[in-house]
């Protein structure tokens, strides 16, 4: 199965904003991608119009990525910090629903880099407390037709989901055409024991999929089986794109919340375009058989 490949802007600039996005959308169309994952780190950094716009004339899919910065928690916060936290996400459908992008998506249950231990008993109950909160964000993907998809993350960034396994029994009762699950390579080769089979779990609630090698650098260069990682999307019928997401380290906030203290590729731009060649000739090698 042949599937579109996209890039977050996230690769060369944060935050976002309508001068970078006119930017970054023409390099990233000149370079072949053809979706760009764009992220919503503060609502009204970038407007959704000019941005349809831009995405019409570079023919670029949309897909909006949240961020789960500071004080944007769905679970053991304030109650204001929770509703708040909603209010974010619903923000966010609304502009994936402007911009035509069938999935949010993001690690949406507590902020990036909030840990804590937990034994089975408060685990459970974190879980129940999730699906409290996410509940009414989830009525509200329904009923734009938009799917939010949440992103286990590996243990140095949160405590709470890092595996498959543990969202399925996080999401459980939720999981369906408003909520599914985004897999990214990085946290997966991080967590867990075999990749292909955690994607095969995921199944049919695997609604978006993020791709980097294994140090955050370029897809290829690492030592992540691809052709397996395929196979296993290939089973689960996974058909949305495959969105290249690493990072800058020009910009300090995102450089230290990404962990970026070297250089992943020659340059920013290297880096993305040795990573669409892979890919692009990794699945041309896998339509020739």
């Amino acid at each position: 199965m042949r599937r579109i490949i996209g890039v977050n802007t996230w690769v060369w600039t944060s935050p976002l904003d309508d001068d970078s996005l006119a930017e970054l959308a023409a390099k990233a169309a000149g370079m072949g991608f053809g979706a760009i994952e764009l992220p919503i780190e503060t609502p009204g950094d970038w407007s959704p119009d000019a941005a349809a716009d831009v995405l019409r004339e570079h023919r670029l899919a949309p897909v909006v990525i949240g961020a789960m910065g500071p004080g944007r928690n769905l679970i053991a916060a304030p109650g204001s910090e929770i509703v708040a936290t909603q209010n974010y996400l619903v923000h966010c459908l609304g502009v994936a629903e402007r911009l035509g992008s069938r999935v949010v998506a993001g690690p949406f249950t507590a902020a990036t880099g909030r840990t804590w231990r937990m034994d089975a008993e408060e685990r459970a109950a974190r879980y129940r407390e999730l699906q409290g909160s996410l509940g009414p964000v989830v009525r509200a993907a329904e009923r734009s037709g938009i799917r939010l998809a949440i992103e286990p993350l590996n243990r140095y960034e949160t405590s709470l989901v890092n595996t498959v396994e543990q969202a399925l029994e996080a999401l459980g009762p939720l999981l369906g055409p408003g909520l599914g699950l985004a897999l990214d390579s990085y946290h997966l080769n991080i967590e867990e024991q075999r990749v292909g089979d955690a994607i095969r779990l995921a199944g049919e609630h695997l609604a978006y999929v993020q791709v980097c090698g294994n140090d955050r650098g370029a897809v290829g260069d690492d030592h992540i089986d691809w052709p397996a990682f395929l196979d296993a999307l290939d089973d689960v019928g996974y058909s949305g794109p495959l969105g290249l997401e690493s990072f800058t380290g020009d910009n300090d906030t995102i450089a230290v919340a990404a962990s970026v203290w070297r250089p992943l590729a020659a340059s920013q731009d290297e880096l993305a375009a040795r990573s669409i060649r892979y890919l692009t000739a990794l699945q041309d090698e896998r339509e020739q058989r």
